[in-house]
């Protein structure tokens, strides 16, 4: 990580940064995940885009598909499914990004990471991903831009992921992530609509790197935790879930453990509790939320939920955590996977889709 000597933010002129001196969050208003479009709104938008089949399973009035959707835009999952001949089916996604760090080729590991872990969150293997890059190529060097491909080629190749081309656009801010094309079997998904009552829920990786992100952004602090935590592949998690007969899950990330939950809970006709004691966290994370160092995003998140919402006595601070909008986070399994811990259950729907204890 260079420097912590912030240069003038998006809407500014800094003409050619001095060498070892760019952080590249301050050429962005937001910051991975935290930049997504608020999920209520997501959600207003997208709604009239969900049409029910024809007889043939085509949309009325277009050509039949080669394939049948298995997953789509119904309850939001992580990834579109479509199952094709030879007891297969194909996973399809896309997710890219401003930057959430200022070290070009960390944040090109975790826009990529990020982005395989839609394909590994409905339980497939990514197969082969094209790049998606936005780069303002008269305010910052183009070879910011190549280290920034390179940590996403490197995360890819960690992956077993083909790495071929992808798309640029000369763009005020920058941007990068991914589409993935991945197989998974039909018949073996992960899916946000099948929980269960009385399935415990496990989490993969801790929570924490939102508020960690957002202290970095506005302090330069550097937080290699956090670094870490974004760039480990959701792969292991998602085949030892799979392993172990879970068929619910979704990643956790702009829209909070909260938010992911609402939805995997909406979908599955369920309350899910929390056990708010049990949820892990980075280090540094509790403090960078007493600091004042909660984005937008995150209180966004906690605004969309809050009418499902049963918080009990918890504190605004364990809130506030469990609503932090990651990046590249782990994945939320209704089911118990081996090594993660158990941080709540699914019950039967009481009034209420989110419950804290």
């Amino acid at each position: 990580m260079t420097g912590t000597t912030a240069e003038p933010g998006l809407g500014a002129d800094p003409g050619t940064p001095a060498p070892g001196r760019i952080r590249l969050t301050q050429y962005a208003h937001g910051g991975g995940c935290a930049c997504k479009i608020p999920p209520g709104e997501l959600e207003a938008v997208v709604a009239g885009l969900v049409r029910r089949p024809a007889a043939d399973g085509s949309a009325e009035g277009s050509p039949a598909p080669l394939g049948e959707l298995v997953v789509g835009l119904d309850d939001g999952d992580d990834a579109a499914v479509v199952r094709i001949e030879g007891g297969r089916a194909v996973v399809a996604t896309a997710d890219f990004f401003t930057p959430v760090v200022d070290d070009p080729y960390d944040w090109g590991r975790i826009a990529a990471t990020n982005a395989l872990s839609d394909v590994y969150a409905v339980g497939g293997e990514p197969l082969v991903a094209v790049n998606l890059l936005g780069w303002p190529r008269e305010r910052l060097p183009m070879d910011l831009a190549k280290e920034v491909l390179r940590g996403g080629l490197d995360a890819a190749r960690a992956a077993g992921c083909h790495v071929a081309g992808g798309h640029s656009v000369d763009d005020p801010e920058p941007k990068y992530g991914m589409a993935v094309t991945g197989l998974a079997d039909p018949e073996r998904l992960l899916r946000i609509d099948a929980g269960r009552a009385g399935l415990p829920l496990s989490l993969t990786k801790p929570l924490g790197v939102g508020v960690l992100n957002t202290r970095h952004k506005a302090t330069g602090e550097v937080f290699p935790q956090a670094v870490a935590a974004m760039t480990i592949l959701n792969r292991d998690a998602s085949r030892a879930a799979l392993a172990a007969g879970a068929r619910c899950a979704t990643d956790v990330t702009g829209f909070g453990l909260l938010g992911h939950l609402y939805k995997l809970a909406r979908a599955s006709g369920v309350t899910a509790v929390v056990d708010a004691a049990a949820v892990p966290y980075l280090e540094g994370a509790r403090e960078a939320v007493r600091d004042g160092h909660v984005s937008g995003g995150t209180r966004r998140n906690l605004a969309w939920v809050e009418p499902h919402l049963d918080a009990g006595s918890l504190a605004e601070e364990d809130v506030l955590l469990l609503a932090d909008a990651q990046t590249s986070g782990g994945l939320l399994v209704a089911g118990e996977v081996p090594g993660a811990p158990v941080v709540g259950e699914l019950v039967p729907f009481d009034g209420a889709a989110l419950r804290l204890r």
